[in-house]
């Protein structure tokens, strides 16, 4: 997918408006600007930041286009996807991050962007005290599957749907981590890569004696 692929895709798939096209642009710039002082997101990845990253993270809403109760985006780090979930969309948007230089830069994207549906907490993810079982829980680059839902299960409910981006090891993770947990599973083929996949996962529970 090309930069202007990525372009016309976010127009066709969320009819972007003027002003959050404007937000979108002022986030990559901020964005890249932060991984010249942090190593936000890969040096390789800057020229084709709209394909690789923003379509990449707006593609999630696809998995959860109904929902109207907030994300849960565990690990944000350089914002991805939760920041682009905040400006495509209404429902609040949680981070989750425990590295302090990242929740300030995340905290100055929201300020900057004006986004009243965005929050972040430094914390870690598997201490964080959830103030209500989490809708649905998100994230990028975080860890491997059977290790996120080990850290994430005690914020999510009966209910929690897990709307995960996984690159071309997706089925290995997902084997290694049957293995320890029961769970219910739908595959979509990312937009950006077609080897990668959009993991929706639920009903989760912990096999044989292992404590949940």
């Amino acid at each position: 997918m090309s930069e202007e692929e990525a372009r016309a895709w976010l127009q066709s798939h969320f009819d972007v408006s003027r002003e959050t096209w404007d937000a979108l642009e002022r986030y990559v710039a901020l964005l890249l600007a932060e991984t010249a002082k942090q190593n936000l997101i890969a040096a390789s990845t800057h020229d084709h930041i709209w394909a690789r990253h923003i379509v990449d993270s707006a593609q999630l809403l696809l998995s959860r286009p109904q929902t109207k109760a907030p994300w849960v985006d565990v690990g944000s780090g350089a914002g991805l996807p939760a920041i682009v979930l905040a400006l495509l969309q209404p429902s609040p948007v949680i981070m989750i991050e425990s590295r302090r230089l990242r929740v300030e830069f995340l905290r100055s994207v929201i300020d900057v962007l004006s986004l009243t549906n965005a929050s972040v907490h430094l914390a870690k993810v598997e201490s964080w005290n959830a103030p209500q079982r989490a809708a649905t829980i998100t994230a990028r680059a975080y860890a491997p599957l059977a290790k996120l839902l080990e850290t994430t299960l005690h914020m999510a409910g009966k209910k929690t749907v897990w709307v995960l981006p996984k690159g071309r090891q997706w089925q290995n993770e997902v084997a290694a981590a049957r293995a320890m947990w029961q769970f219910v599973f739908h595959v979509e083929q990312s937009v950006t890569d077609s080897e990668s996949a959009i993991l929706t996962i639920s009903d989760v529970k912990a096999k044989g004696g292992r404590k949940a």
